[in-house]
């Protein structure tokens, strides 16, 4: 498989962001609906601490990744879903400590309330097998 990263610009890369990832021969793919910080039980994971739940939401990305075959470095494209965007940089800082090299394709939303009521940030990503 051959992955180029498509940036046509400069100035995406001050920011840790990736306009789009081309993929070649690739054995397939995987869409992974939103993970949150959730533990195994199904009960939240850092009520009140961002970057405990950044770090459980990407502890759980990895799990449902390695469990079909993939990896979060096979990553080519990250949706964030923040009850506050003024947290990007920071969820930005702990996604590079789980994902090396240049940051997937990504989109960055804030909303009004995720499925739990103290949830903070949910991640939906595909990636390649």
């Amino acid at each position: 498989m051959e992955t180029r990263q498509i940036n046509p610009w400069a100035w995406q890369d001050a920011f840790g962001y990736s306009q789009a990832w081309r993929v070649d021969g690739a054995g397939g793919f995987v869409f992974v609906a939103g993970q949150g910080p959730v533990s195994p039980d199904g009960t939240l994971v850092g009520e009140g601490d961002f970057d405990a739940q950044v770090r459980q939401t990407f502890e759980n990305l990895r799990t449902v990744l390695e469990e079909a075959g993939s990896s979060l470095d096979s990553i080519v494209k990250l949706t964030v879903y923040l009850t506050d965007i003024a947290r990007l940089r920071d969820y930005g800082r702990i996604r590079a400590e789980f994902l090396s090299g240049p940051p997937p394709a990504g989109t960055a939303l804030q909303v009004g309330a995720l499925a739990m009521p103290a949830m903070t940030i949910e991640v939906d990503a595909v990636a390649v097998v």
